[in-house]
Protein backbone atom coordinates (compact mmCIF):
# COMPACT_ATOMS: atom_id res chain seq x y z
CA UNK A 1 0.00 0.00 0.00
CA UNK A 2 0.49 3.48 -1.11
CA UNK A 3 2.57 6.03 2.16
CA UNK A 4 0.30 8.76 0.71
CA UNK A 5 -3.05 6.22 1.92
CA UNK A 6 -3.85 8.52 4.92
CA UNK A 7 -5.93 11.39 5.82
CA UNK A 8 -5.82 14.61 4.58
CA UNK A 9 -7.05 17.07 7.73
CA UNK A 10 -8.79 19.56 5.28
CA UNK A 11 -12.74 20.05 4.35
CA UNK A 12 -14.34 19.28 1.14
CA UNK A 13 -15.75 22.53 -0.38
CA UNK A 14 -18.49 23.46 2.56
CA UNK A 15 -20.57 25.31 -0.18
CA UNK A 16 -21.03 22.23 -2.08
CA UNK A 17 -21.54 20.27 0.71
CA UNK A 18 -24.61 21.97 2.21
CA UNK A 19 -26.61 21.06 -1.10
CA UNK A 20 -25.08 17.43 -0.75
CA UNK A 21 -27.63 14.62 -0.27
CA UNK A 22 -27.22 11.45 1.94
CA UNK A 23 -27.22 9.43 5.07
CA UNK A 24 -26.45 7.25 6.99
CA UNK A 25 -26.73 2.99 5.82
CA UNK A 26 -26.92 -0.18 7.98
CA UNK A 27 -26.21 -3.92 6.69
CA UNK A 28 -28.65 -6.07 8.89
CA UNK A 29 -29.03 -9.71 7.81
CA UNK A 30 -32.73 -10.96 7.69
CA UNK A 31 -33.76 -14.49 7.26
CA UNK A 32 -37.29 -15.46 7.19
CA UNK A 33 -38.24 -18.79 9.00
CA UNK A 34 -40.48 -21.44 7.93
CA UNK A 35 -42.47 -20.68 11.05
CA UNK A 36 -42.87 -16.82 9.55
CA UNK A 37 -40.76 -15.07 12.14
CA UNK A 38 -37.86 -13.32 11.34
CA UNK A 39 -34.00 -13.42 12.71
CA UNK A 40 -32.42 -10.87 12.44
CA UNK A 41 -28.38 -9.49 13.32
CA UNK A 42 -26.93 -6.28 12.80
CA UNK A 43 -23.63 -6.76 10.06
CA UNK A 44 -22.03 -3.07 11.43
CA UNK A 45 -21.87 -2.05 14.25
CA UNK A 46 -21.99 1.59 13.60
CA UNK A 47 -23.44 2.97 11.03
CA UNK A 48 -21.96 3.90 7.53
CA UNK A 49 -22.47 7.07 5.73
CA UNK A 50 -22.79 8.32 2.25
CA UNK A 51 -23.09 10.77 0.57
CA UNK A 52 -23.55 11.93 -3.10
CA UNK A 53 -22.20 16.03 -3.11
CA UNK A 54 -22.99 16.28 -7.23
CA UNK A 55 -26.49 17.61 -5.98
CA UNK A 56 -24.54 20.60 -4.38
CA UNK A 57 -22.26 21.81 -7.88
CA UNK A 58 -24.68 24.57 -8.63
CA UNK A 59 -21.95 26.58 -10.36
CA UNK A 60 -18.64 26.16 -13.06
CA UNK A 61 -16.26 27.48 -10.23
CA UNK A 62 -17.83 24.49 -8.15
CA UNK A 63 -16.83 22.09 -10.90
CA UNK A 64 -13.22 23.90 -10.59
CA UNK A 65 -13.10 23.48 -6.60
CA UNK A 66 -14.57 19.69 -6.59
CA UNK A 67 -12.06 18.86 -10.21
CA UNK A 68 -8.68 20.82 -7.55
CA UNK A 69 -10.28 18.48 -4.62
CA UNK A 70 -10.28 15.34 -6.31
CA UNK A 71 -6.87 15.67 -7.78
CA UNK A 72 -5.28 16.61 -4.38
CA UNK A 73 -6.70 13.57 -2.97
CA UNK A 74 -5.52 11.28 -5.85
CA UNK A 75 -9.18 10.20 -6.01
CA UNK A 76 -10.16 7.73 -3.27
CA UNK A 77 -6.83 7.34 -1.81
CA UNK A 78 -6.54 9.79 0.79
CA UNK A 79 -9.69 10.37 3.22
CA UNK A 80 -11.01 14.05 4.24
CA UNK A 81 -13.18 15.70 6.21
CA UNK A 82 -17.12 16.28 5.26
CA UNK A 83 -19.60 18.45 7.06
CA UNK A 84 -22.68 16.78 6.56
CA UNK A 85 -25.65 18.91 5.90
CA UNK A 86 -28.21 16.99 8.20
CA UNK A 87 -26.21 16.32 11.15
CA UNK A 88 -23.05 17.95 11.73
CA UNK A 89 -23.87 19.17 16.14
CA UNK A 90 -23.94 17.29 19.44
CA UNK A 91 -27.45 18.86 19.29
CA UNK A 92 -30.34 19.75 16.82
CA UNK A 93 -29.52 21.73 13.31
CA UNK A 94 -31.15 25.28 14.94
CA UNK A 95 -29.75 24.98 18.35
CA UNK A 96 -26.09 26.37 19.97
CA UNK A 97 -23.85 22.94 21.00
CA UNK A 98 -23.13 23.35 24.67
CA UNK A 99 -21.13 21.03 26.58
CA UNK A 100 -24.04 19.75 28.62
CA UNK A 101 -25.13 17.85 25.53
CA UNK A 102 -24.08 14.51 25.09
CA UNK A 103 -23.31 12.21 28.04
CA UNK A 104 -19.76 10.80 27.92
CA UNK A 105 -19.79 8.40 30.63
CA UNK A 106 -19.23 8.66 34.71
CA UNK A 107 -16.14 9.63 36.69
CA UNK A 108 -14.91 7.10 39.05
CA UNK A 109 -11.92 9.31 40.15
CA UNK A 110 -9.22 7.47 38.26
CA UNK A 111 -10.54 7.38 34.76
CA UNK A 112 -9.20 9.90 32.20
CA UNK A 113 -10.33 9.19 29.18
CA UNK A 114 -13.80 9.38 27.81
CA UNK A 115 -14.92 8.53 24.51
CA UNK A 116 -16.26 11.32 22.64
CA UNK A 117 -20.17 9.80 21.31
CA UNK A 118 -23.26 11.23 19.75
CA UNK A 119 -26.36 9.31 21.15
CA UNK A 120 -29.58 8.54 18.98
CA UNK A 121 -32.39 7.20 20.89
CA UNK A 122 -33.09 6.68 24.67
CA UNK A 123 -31.72 5.21 27.63
CA UNK A 124 -30.24 1.23 27.28
CA UNK A 125 -31.54 1.26 23.97
CA UNK A 126 -29.42 4.02 22.57
CA UNK A 127 -26.88 4.27 19.68
CA UNK A 128 -23.53 5.93 20.92
CA UNK A 129 -21.99 6.93 17.89
CA UNK A 130 -17.88 7.38 17.79
CA UNK A 131 -16.97 10.91 16.81
CA UNK A 132 -13.36 11.28 15.61
CA UNK A 133 -13.29 14.62 13.99
CA UNK A 134 -14.77 17.59 16.04
CA UNK A 135 -14.53 20.96 14.31
CA UNK A 136 -11.03 22.90 16.22
CA UNK A 137 -12.45 25.30 19.01
CA UNK A 138 -16.01 24.04 18.81
CA UNK A 139 -15.76 21.21 22.20
CA UNK A 140 -16.73 21.87 25.09
CA UNK A 141 -16.50 19.38 28.03
CA UNK A 142 -18.33 19.61 31.74
CA UNK A 143 -17.89 17.71 35.02
CA UNK A 144 -21.06 17.30 37.20
CA UNK A 145 -22.51 20.49 34.93
CA UNK A 146 -19.63 22.47 35.08
CA UNK A 147 -17.65 23.36 32.38
CA UNK A 148 -13.94 22.22 32.33
CA UNK A 149 -11.03 23.54 30.63
CA UNK A 150 -8.28 21.09 31.20
CA UNK A 151 -8.52 18.28 28.61
CA UNK A 152 -7.37 17.84 25.45
CA UNK A 153 -8.81 15.26 22.54
CA UNK A 154 -7.11 12.21 21.58
CA UNK A 155 -7.35 12.17 17.37
CA UNK A 156 -6.04 8.70 17.43
CA UNK A 157 -8.44 6.81 19.91
CA UNK A 158 -11.44 9.93 19.78
CA UNK A 159 -10.92 10.14 23.61
CA UNK A 160 -11.49 13.32 25.78
CA UNK A 161 -8.40 13.12 28.02
CA UNK A 162 -8.44 15.04 31.42
CA UNK A 163 -5.11 16.32 33.14
CA UNK A 164 -4.18 14.64 36.20
CA UNK A 165 -5.13 17.17 38.15
CA UNK A 166 -8.65 17.68 36.59
CA UNK A 167 -9.58 13.88 36.56
CA UNK A 168 -13.78 13.70 37.23
CA UNK A 169 -14.70 12.39 40.49
CA UNK A 170 -16.26 9.53 41.38
CA UNK A 171 -20.48 9.75 40.85
CA UNK A 172 -19.74 13.06 38.28
CA UNK A 173 -21.21 13.01 35.03
CA UNK A 174 -19.16 14.03 31.89
CA UNK A 175 -20.64 15.25 29.31
CA UNK A 176 -19.84 17.62 26.27
CA UNK A 177 -20.64 19.15 22.93
CA UNK A 178 -19.19 20.02 19.81
CA UNK A 179 -19.67 20.69 16.06
CA UNK A 180 -17.98 17.67 13.66
CA UNK A 181 -16.82 16.66 10.28
CA UNK A 182 -17.06 13.31 9.06
CA UNK A 183 -14.27 11.24 7.84
CA UNK A 184 -15.29 9.96 3.91
CA UNK A 185 -13.20 9.27 0.70
CA UNK A 186 -14.31 9.49 -2.89
CA UNK A 187 -16.41 6.54 -3.45
CA UNK A 188 -15.26 6.51 -7.56
CA UNK A 189 -11.70 6.56 -9.07
CA UNK A 190 -12.62 9.05 -11.80
CA UNK A 191 -14.98 12.35 -12.12
CA UNK A 192 -17.09 12.20 -15.31
CA UNK A 193 -17.95 15.77 -15.99
CA UNK A 194 -19.65 17.17 -18.99
CA UNK A 195 -19.94 21.23 -19.87
CA UNK A 196 -22.70 20.11 -22.15
CA UNK A 197 -24.42 18.04 -19.81
CA UNK A 198 -24.12 20.55 -16.80
CA UNK A 199 -25.65 24.21 -18.91
CA UNK A 200 -28.36 21.45 -19.46
CA UNK A 201 -28.75 20.84 -15.92
CA UNK A 202 -27.49 17.70 -15.22
CA UNK A 203 -25.73 17.66 -12.46
CA UNK A 204 -22.51 15.15 -12.31
CA UNK A 205 -22.49 12.00 -9.26
CA UNK A 206 -19.63 12.76 -6.73
CA UNK A 207 -20.38 9.57 -4.40
CA UNK A 208 -18.21 10.07 -1.34
CA UNK A 209 -18.53 7.25 1.94
CA UNK A 210 -17.32 7.38 5.35
CA UNK A 211 -14.29 5.37 6.36
CA UNK A 212 -13.14 4.59 10.15
CA UNK A 213 -9.65 6.27 10.68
Amino acid sequence: MSELASFHDVRFPAAISFGATGGPERRNEIVQLTSGREKRNARFAQSRHHYDAGTGVRSLADLHDILDFFEARRGSLHAFRFRDPFDMKSCRLGETASALDQVLGTGDGTATRFALVKRYGDDDDAYARRISKPVSGSLKVAVGGVEAMDFSFDEATSEVVFAPAAIPAAGLGVTAGYEFDVPVRFDAERLSISLTAFKAGQIPSIPLVEVQL
